[in-house]
């Protein structure tokens, strides 16, 4: 429920500080507004949800959050209150919270067969707006009803979703992302920098158009994600592998 599309930009929004001298002397190519274009997006998302006891396990991808299945909010990841109502045998409401704020809502429908799970998806953003997106999930592993492994097969997305990328401090560079009012600092120098909960994460240029990205959790690999710049500038591609998992997110946006 937590896509890997509202995970991965706000984690990619960096301050990218270029090599010193003549390259630090001309405007990056990565500056200016981008928008995604969904049509040519893959944002491949996995899932898995088991028994334990009276409770589930819910594992969105990183941690797994363990709560009755009763429409109440219980303590989830970080500072997150986590809700599953069944509404009905084959329709499960999923909802997160923080700080009595809305997160995201989310519709779950099994097939008859139980083989497929359609997923109606809401983010509420930072400034208002909601993100929606409509995932097919089928059936990996295991498990019956709403309990087994889930991989989409199809990934739709409903809204628009923008990127601004501007210039920092003479020689570095800002991603932001307005609707999550979310901007990150990365040096672009190789070197592990500190983030939330023990996690690291550092960023090297590969060369002009190519800026790569990894990041860890205490000490182990997480995802890697490399920006890259089309030949003619206009298309920026982020390419995002997730460990553990087979197929890479990759998202294109357009220069506006």
């Amino acid at each position: 429920m937590l896509k890997q599309l509202v995970k991965a930009l706000p984690a990619v929004g960096l301050t990218v500080h270029l090599a010193a001298g003549a390259a630090g002397a001309v405007e990056s190519p990565f500056i200016g507004d981008w928008k995604l274009n969904a049509a040519k997006s893959r944002m491949p998302d996995e899932m898995r949800v088991t028994r334990a006891g009276a409770k589930y396990k819910f594992d969105f991808g990183g941690v797994v959050e363990t709560i009755a299945v009763d429409g109440t909010f219980q303590p989830g990841y970080g500072k997150t209150l986590l809700s599953v109502k069944p509404a009905a045998s084959d329709r499960w409401i999923v909802e997160r919270q923080e700080d009595g704020k809305p997160q995201v809502k989310a519709v779950w429908t099994l097939s008859k067969d139980g083989r497929t799970l359609t997923d109606k998806f809401l983010q509420f953003m930072a400034d208002g707006s909601t993100l929606t997106m409509d995932y097919v999930y089928q059936r990996a592993s295991g498990g019956g009803g709403f309990t087994g492994e889930w991989k989409s097969i199809k990934e739709t997305m409903n809204s628009p979703f923008a990127l601004q990328v501007k210039a920092h401090e003479g020689d570095g560079l800002s991603l932001v992302t307005p609707a999550q009012h979310a901007t990150k600092n990365l040096k672009l120098d190789g070197k592990e920098y500190p983030m939330a909960s023990g996690a690291t994460s550092s960023a090297r240029r590969v060369n002009a158009r190519t800026v790569l990205i990894t990041d860890k959790a205490r000490g182990a690999l997480t995802d890697t994600r490399q920006l890259e710049l089309s030949p003619d500038l206009k298309i920026l591609t982020i390419t995002t592998h997730i460990t553990g998992r087979d197929r890479p997110n990759v998202m294109v946006f357009e220069r506006q």
